[in-house]
C-alpha cells in the first residue's frame, strides 16, 4: 500500500527482513567471530548443560514408555555459530556414559538458512569428530517455508510423518529473529501495523548492517478484522488479546507458529520445545506496549511473544514450562506438544532443576557482577563460579592476569584444582577461526606454576596455531620447559630461535651460556 508516496508493507513483509536473510547471508560465521551478533548468552557451557539434563530427561521418559529403539531426532533452529550444539551433544554423551541406561540413540541435527554456516560447519573439526561418532549432521532450513530437512552428511531426508519418536526443537534467539506480525489492538479490535522504512538519503557503499541499523521504521494502522473470525488458525490467542489488552502492539509469532506446526508434522509423536529468547511469556508485559524498536547488534532482533506460542499449543493439549520468577536478560521456557505430556516426569523435573531453581537468565545476572569484581575475587571464588559455569573459556580468559597474581599464595589443592579446569576447559573449548589465543594464556599459567610438562604442550600449540607471529617470551618459556624437562636439543632450538628475533634477549643469552658450559 502506498500512502502519500510512501511505501507500507505488512511487517512480516518488510524489507528488513529480506536485509536481515542477506546479513546472514554474507557474512555467514564472521557474524559471530566478529562479534556483531551475541551468542553467549544463549551459547555457553551452563545453558549447554541445563539443555543436555533436559534432553536426558526426555530420554528417560520416553525409555520408561518403551520406546528405546528408534533414534530421537534434536533439530536446532538457527544454530549459527555452532557453539551450543557443541557443547550440548559433548555433555549429553557425558551425562549418558555416565548413567549407563539403556535410553533410545540420538541425532542431533544443527540447521541455519545461511549456506555459509553450514558449509563452516563442515569444515570445524570439533563437529566433525561428532558427526564420526554418529551423533551429529546438518541440514540448510528455511523455517518460513520449508517442509522437510535435509541431513547433508548422512544424505537422510526427514519428510511429514518420517519420525517415530517425537521430534526434539531447539530454538535460542530465534523467534526473535524471524518474520513477525505487528497487531494493534484497542476496544476489542485488531488492527495490523503497517510498516513504511525510511533510509538514508546515501545508501551506496553500505553494507547490510550498516542498512539495517540506519532504518526509520513509521507505522499506519489497518483495521484486520480476519484475525478476530473464527476460521483464524490461532483465534484463540487472539480473542485473549481483544479481551485482556487495550492500546497494546503485539508481535505475533505468525511465521514461528507455522514453523513449529510443519516440524510437528514431521514426527507421529509431536514435540518438545526448549527455548531462549529475549521474549515475554506473561500477558502483563503486553499491555499498553508500543511500536516495537529494532535492537541492532549487526543484525537486528524483536521480543519473541512467548505468550502466543504457549497458549497456541496449550489450546491444542501442550503443557508448557515458564519460570515462576521473572527474568532480566533471556526467557527460558519448554513446551511438551506430546500425548500425556504430564507423563514426562524427568523432563519437567530437570526443567525445575536446571531452568526455574537456578537458570541461565540467573547465571548471566551473577556472570555480570562477577565481571566487574574478578581483581577483587580469590582464587577458590573463581575457581567455584568457573565450576559452575562450566569451565568457560569467557571466564578464564577475564580472569587469567588476575590468576596470575594470585598463585605464589595460594595452597597445593587450588593449584591442582586449577590445573585439572584448564584441561576439563580446553577439552571443551569450541574454537571459532578467528578465536583468541586459549593455548597461550593455558601455557603461561601452568609455566607460573613449574608444570613445565603441560605448559610445553599448550604453549607449542600457540606457536603451531601462530607460526608467522612468534613471541620472543613465548620461545623462551618454550626453551626453558623442555630444559627442566631433560631435553637438550628442543631447549637450544627454542633459544635460538628466541634470539633470531631478539639478539640481545637477556635471560635467552644467559641459558644460551648454560646450555654451552653443560656441552664443554
Amino acid at each position: 500500500m502506498t500512502t502519500n508516496g510512501q511505501q507500507f508493507y505488512r511487517f512480516s513483509e518488510a524489507p528488513i527482513w529480506e536485509l536481515q536473510r542477506a546479513y546472514f547471508e554474507e557474512k555467514g560465521m564472521k557474524a559471530w567471530e566478529d562479534d556483531e551478533v551475541p551468542q553467549y548468552i544463549t551459547s555457553n557451557p551452563m545453558i549447554a548443560e541445563a539443555y543436555a539434563e533436559m534432553i536426558f530427561g526426555f530420554l528417560q521418559d520416553r525409555a520408561a514408555q518403551g520406546h528405546v529403539s528408534e533414534p530421537v531426532t534434536i533439530l536446532e533452529l538457527g544454530a549459527g555459530a555452532g557453539r551450543l550444539a557443541f557443547h550440548i551433544v559433548r555433555q549429553l554423551r557425558e551425562i549418558r556414559n555416565y548413567a549407563g541406561l539403556t535410553l533410545p540413540p540420538v541425532r542431533y541435527v544443527m540447521s541455519d538458512l545461511a549456506a555459509k554456516n553450514v558449509a563452516s560447519w563442515q569444515r570445524h573439526p570439533g563437529l566433525l569428530s561428532l558427526v564420526d561418532e554418529g551423533l551429529l549432521d546438518f541440514a540448510r532450513f528455511d523455517a518460513v517455508n520449508d517442509t522437510e530437512l535435509h541431513l547433508t552428511q548422512s544424505k537422510v531426508v526427514i519428510r511429514p510423518g518420517d519420525l517415530e519418536q517425537p521430534l526434539l526443537v531447539i530454538a535460542n534467539y530465534f523467534f526473535c529473529s524471524i518474520p513477525q506480525e505487528l497487531l494493534y489492538v484497542d476496544e476489542g479490535k485488531i488492527f495490523e501495523c503497517e510498516v513504511a522504512l525510511k533510509f538514508p538519503e546515501q545508501v551506496e557503499g553500505l553494507s547490510q548492517s550498516e542498512l539495517l541499523k540506519k532504518v526509520v521504521p513509521e507505522f499506519q494502522y489497518r483495521r484486520a478484522a480476519s484475525y478476530e473470525e473464527d476460521t483464524h488458525p490461532y483465534q484463540g490467542v487472539i480473542q485473549i488479546y481483544q479481551d485482556k489488552l487495550e492500546d497494546s502492539h503485539i508481535l505475533f509469532p505468525a511465521a514461528g507458529l507455522m514453523c513449529m506446526e510443519r516440524l510437528n508434522a514431521l514426527s507421529q509423536a509431536g514435540f518438545l520445545l526448549i527455548t531462549a529468547d529475549k521474549g515475554d511469556h506473561r500477558l502483563e508485559n503486553w499491555e499498553f506496549a508500543p511500536p516495537p524498536e529494532l535492537i541492532h547488534h549487526g543484525c537486528f532482533s524483536l521480543t519473541a511473544n512467548y505468550h502466543a506460542i504457549q497458549h497456541a499449543f496449550e489450546q491444542k493439549g501442550a503443557v508448557s514450562l515458564f519460570t515462576q520468577h521473572h527474568y532480566k536478560d533471556i526467557n527460558a521456557g519448554c513446551i511438551l506438544m506430546l500425548q500425556d505430556p504430564a507423563s514426562y516426569v524427568q523432563t519437567r523435573l530437570a526443567y525445575r532443576r536446571f531452568i526455574d531453581r537456578f537458570g541461565p537468565d540467573d547465571f548471566y545476572c551473577l556472570k555480570g557482577s562477577v565481571d566487574q569484581h574478578l581483581g577483587e575475587m580469590e582464587l577458590r571464588q573463581l575457581l567455584a563460579f568457573w565450576r559452575l559455569g562450566g569451565y568457560d573459556a569467557e571466564l578464564f580468559i577475564h580472569s587469567a592476569e588476575h590468576i596470575s597474581t594470585l598463585l605464589q599464595d595460594c595452597g597445593d589443592e587450588e593449584l591442582l584444582d586449577l590445573q585439572r579446569g584448564i584441561q576439563i576447559m580446553w577439552a571443551n573449548h569450541y574454537a571459532m577461526e578467528a578465536s583468541y589465543d586459549l593455548a597461550l594464556d593455558c601455557g603461561l599459567l601452568l609455566f607460573e606454576m613449574d608444570q613445565f610438562a603441560q605448559a610445553r604442550e599448550f604453549l607449542e600449540r600457540s606457536v603451531l596455531a601462530n607460526p608467522d607471529e612468534p613471541v620472543v617470551p613465548v620461545l623462551y618459556s618454550l626453551a626453558i620447559c623442555n630444559y627442566e624437562l631433560g631435553d637438550e636439543a628442543a631447549t637450544l632450538d627454542y633459544t635460538t630461535r628466541a634470539l633470531e628475533l631478539e639478539p640481545e634477549y637477556e635471560e635467552a643469552l644467559e641459558l644460551l651460556n648454560a646450555l654451552k658450559q653443560g656441552v664443554e
